[in-house]
């Protein structure tokens, strides 16, 4: 059995779990295995029936378990697997669930891989995993000795697919949570400022670098993207160091990973910090007038030339296009 701890975001499956149910199929096939989801929280047997491609969900009900709880989540995961010895357990490579699986990981004494991007099977058992490491710099090639292997996927590694089949059987799982394994939790939720979509949930993402040379300049970019649609703004950290861009649009190594059908990178270097974050693009698109930059080794479309020309250029071609 290879078992499948899943995220809940927004009273709904997150889209890393999408992510890793998918690896988790597409692995149980190369192994001959089944495949089990785990649900945790407040209200999570409803979810049960969305969850496709899967022989069983198991769900660990609570209404005190209505956020990550680490203490809560680890017991819980630890005596899941302890219960069903499954071969493999695999989780998002998020915050949560990274933190989670390390956890879990020193309940059971096992080794962990943590943001696997490829999984090699020999002879119908895994073998080895690739996984990133130093923000995405470094990709090394590991052999998880102990059993059962523990592992979490790197977000955007995969795909999310969708699944047929019949309904999976659902089956609850008794755990009891102590006041002390509650006593690490989350008591409320900021959400930050945003305006429009976001940088994760973005089809298209023009990024700004060191060549937009002011935070007005950014307003350029800011009309491209309204008249693209389903497109947001983002910057390098030079460009937020520059208070020309808030952090929270900072792409790169210590800002946001990205994976947009298309990154339009403007007066961008391409340094290996920011490519980190876009790396999982579809498409790259570069503008910069150094022809040596280089992005231009890592980008899919190359255009030479002046940003400060270039980009207004492509506005008014789309307002024309669009009837503005």
């Amino acid at each position: 059995m290879i078992f499948t701890i899943l995220e809940i975001a927004k009273q709904a499956i997150s889209e890393a779990s999408l992510e890793t149910l998918t690896a988790a199929r597409d692995l149980a096939q190369k192994t001959n295995d089944s495949v089990a989801a785990l649900l945790i929280g407040k209200g999570v047997r409803a979810l049960a029936p969305t969850v496709k491609g899967v022989g069983a969900v198991l769900v660990v009900e609570d209404q005190q378990l209505d956020s990550y709880i680490p203490e809560a989540f680890a017991k819980i995961v630890a005596e899941a697997i302890t219960q069903k010895s499954p071969k493999i357990a695999l989780a998002p490579g998020t915050e949560s669930g990274n933190d989670l699986m390390a956890r879990v990981a020193a309940r059971l004494n096992l080794g962990l891989a943590t943001n696997c991007t490829e999984f090699f099977v020999e002879g119908g058992a895994l073998t080895r995993v690739t996984r990133s490491n130093w923000g995405g710099s470094l990709l090394e090639e590991v052999e998880v000795l102990s059993r059962p292997i523990l592992l979490t996927l790197q977000p955007h590694a995969q795909s999310a697919q969708s699944a047929d089949g019949a309904a999976p059987s659902v089956e609850t799982i008794s755990v009891t949570v102590s006041d002390k394994d509650l006593r690490v939790r989350v008591k409320e939720l900021l959400p930050r400022e945003q305006k429009g979509i976001s940088l994760t949930d973005a089809k298209v993402v023009i990024g700004g670098g060191r060549g937009m040379g002011s935070a007005e300049a950014f307003k350029m970019l800011e009309e491209l993207a309204a008249l693209i649609g389903n497109a947001a703004v983002g910057a390098t950290r030079v460009a937020t160091n520059n208070n020309w861009r808030p952090h929270s649009d900072q792409i790169g190594q210590t800002g946001t990973q990205i994976a947009p059908d298309l990154y339009i990178a403007c007066g961008i270097s391409g340094a290996i910090q920011h490519m980190v974050g876009c790396k999982n693009s579809k498409k790259i698109l570069a503008i910069n007038k150094d022809p040596e930059a280089p992005i231009f080794q890592r980008a899919d479309y190359g255009v030479i030339g002046d940003l400060h020309q270039i980009v207004p250029a492509l506005i008014a071609e789309l307002k024309r296009l669009k009837g503005v």
